[in-house]
């Protein structure tokens, strides 16, 4: 008689995400589950917002983690199906946006809206 094993599947959430220019690289650390990328590892600084979405849009990208609270404003997000996460914070060092880490976790494993979402800790 052959013997039966069940195997449980845990089903995680596969996220290719581009942190921006104007964070810490040190976010990458804060997301093992995911695809992390740089602007700077993919030597894509100093590019236009609208370059840098088409960019990821050609690479397979899901998500920008960026400090740009203008970018909301300044792009038409029916043009680039990218889901942005801007953070607000008091500032942009890792120390301050680490606090952030269990609230972009949550968003990531969530169902992302094409476009913006501002990402806080205040209520």
């Amino acid at each position: 008689m052959p013997i039966r094993s069940s195997i449980r599947v845990s089903w995680i959430r596969y996220i290719k995400l581009l942190i921006d220019e104007n964070l810490p690289k040190r976010l990458n650390v804060d997301f093992p589950e995911h695809e992390i990328f740089t602007v700077s590892d993919k030597k894509w600084n100093s590019k236009k917002n609208g370059e840098l979405l088409e960019l990821m849009i050609d690479e397979g990208f899901d998500v920008l983690l960026t400090f740009d609270k203008n970018l909301q404003y300044q792009q038409n997000f029916k043009k680039y199906p990218i889901s942005v996460l801007i953070l607000n914070a008091e500032d942009n060092t890792y120390r301050t946006l680490k606090q952030l880490v269990p609230i972009i976790q949550k968003f990531l494993a969530s169902d992302l809206n094409v476009g913006p979402t501002v990402v806080s800790a205040r209520v």
